[in-house]
């Protein structure tokens, strides 16, 4: 067992390209990013959206998600491939921004996924308990939480194979999904409901925004939540192969390849289903597993369509929890190794895991067994909301980091043409995706199911930046 002697800020970059070995490849990158995003969000969260944003809103949500999460990427990029390593976002802000900021971030990040993992074994479960009516919610949650544990406890090569394969077969059925659903909107396959081709009719039938423009925006949480994983290019660049080269390619395929499954999802579920049926059933019949992905397979006739589309979203939840947990327990490796937290969190194992993180960064997926008595719907919107907003705060930094990078750069005498990779339109893409992050997470504030949680957000903020201040300046 080897143990990652935190050091200080000046020898942060030599440990976390040591400790951690460079395993990833530009295939691994894009697969974990895909597995990270296509996930709830998508699968159980679309329908929300469609439902309270209109059919042609929830299209421009996703539109405008996307195009957000770009301009963060795009941010990401530049300064990922000029400090490629291992928790990136608080290295980033540490550097660029302040260390409180940095600590803070850095804990908003592992929050996050913490509270993410609660949504993806809540979710699962449930969809499995349908298999199984006499089990306990809790049983299965408890046995993913295991499987999940297992694959990360290995090296990171394996963790990163097996994460391929699962995000691929998500994303083969999203692709296939996509397809067959545009072949019943041309009535080349006959679908439940129409006796000819339903065409784009259905896009507009209630009118262009039939709950009006504010739904647009205020549904523009939930879509972040389904673009939140693509950061994880960050992350991993410490343990890639040759980042100048794998994570600008991996940002550019990974985030127009989600806005094209995104897109094509969302058109395809409002041209078939009235979008009034699409959204979570909360404390009626169905609850989380009337996912439209289920209901557009069914009535397409596709023999036990049910059950295969819930197997592949079990399989979704479990990959996103999966790529969460790699995500959180290498920004508690990043936390320790710049000692500011014990020394015990930046062991790796000989395999060259943070075993220790990956433990702990486990109790965040607790908050699921808690289903069973308090109601699962309630604890996965919650939690999907805090997720949510910790990955906007994210999102933030990297924006203004970037921003403040470039600045730096130029007044310490560098060209511009000595960056490997360049954001471009500088500085309007850090500008405006800071912006468009800061109303998204604002919006938060506006969901009165949602308010309870970016209040233990803002506190959780607060928190942070009151510990740093108080453990590191009375120190000096």
């Amino acid at each position: 067992m080897q143990s990652a002697t935190p050091p200080s800020q000046s020898s942060t970059d030599s440990l976390q390209n040591t400790s951690l070995k460079r395993a990833m490849s530009t295939r691994h990158l894009i697969m974990l990013s895909l597995g990270g995003a296509i996930g709830t969000g998508l699968f159980m969260g679309s329908g929300e959206v469609i439902s309270q944003a209109g059919p042609l809103g929830a299209v421009l949500a996703y539109i405008i998600g996307g195009l957000i999460a770009y301009m963060v990427m795009l941010c990401l990029g530049e300064l990922a491939v000029h400090l490629p390593v291992s928790g990136s976002f608080g290295a980033f802000a540490t550097r660029y921004i302040g260390p409180g900021t940095g600590y803070m971030v850095s804990w908003m990040y592992w929050l996050g996924w913490s509270a993410t993992l609660g949504t993806e074994f809540t979710a699962a479960a449930i969809l499995v308990q349908e298999w199984f009516p006499h089990t306990s919610i809790w049983l299965w949650t408890l046995i993913f939480a295991s499987g999940v544990l297992i694959s990360n406890l290995s090296s990171t090569r394996a963790f990163a194979e097996s994460e391929f394969w699962l995000s691929m077969i998500k994303v083969a059925t999203v692709l296939i999904f996509i397809l067959l659903g545009f072949a019943c909107i041309f009535g080349v396959i006959p679908f439940q409901g129409y006796e000819s081709a339903p065409l784009f009719n259905s896009l507009t039938a209630q009118g262009w925004l039939p709950n009006g423009l504010i739904p647009l925006f205020t549904t523009l949480l939930i879509v972040n939540f389904a673009f939140n994983g693509t950061e994880m290019i960050g992350i991993a660049a410490g343990e890639t192969e040759n980042p100048e080269k794998n994570v600008p390619k991996a940002i550019h395929a990974a985030v127009w390849r989600l806005i094209i499954f995104f897109v094509g999802t969302i058109i395809v579920i409002s041209s078939l289903l009235s979008y009034t049926n699409t959204g979570l059933q909360v404390g009626g019949h169905g609850g989380l597993s009337s996912s439209p992905f289920v209901t557009v397979f069914t009535q397409m006739g596709i023999p036990y369509a049910e059950d295969f589309i819930r197997f592949v979203i079990i399989t979704a939840l479990l990959s996103t929890a999966n790529s969460g947990l790699y995500a959180a327990s290498r920004m508690m490796w990043a936390l320790s190794s710049q000692n500011q937290l014990p020394k015990l969190f930046a062991k790796v194992s000989k395999s060259g895991v943070p075993y220790i993180a990956i433990w702990v960064t486990m109790i965040g997926g607790l908050p699921g067994l808690l289903s069973e008595q308090f109601g699962a719907d309630v604890i996965f919107k919650n939690l999907m909301g805090v997720a949510a907003f910790t990955m906007v705060i994210v999102w933030m930094s990297i924006c203004w980091s970037q921003f403040n990078f470039r600045r730096q750069w130029l007044k310490q005498g560098h060209a511009l043409s000595e960056l490997k990779f360049r954001t471009p339109w500088y500085p309007l893409v850090p500008i405006l995706g800071f912006i468009c992050c800061t109303a998204t997470g604002l919006s938060m504030a506006a969901d009165p199911e949602m308010l309870s949680g970016f209040i233990g957000c803002l506190l959780f903020m607060a928190a942070c930046y009151t510990s740093y201040y108080w453990l590191y300046h009375n120190k000096n």
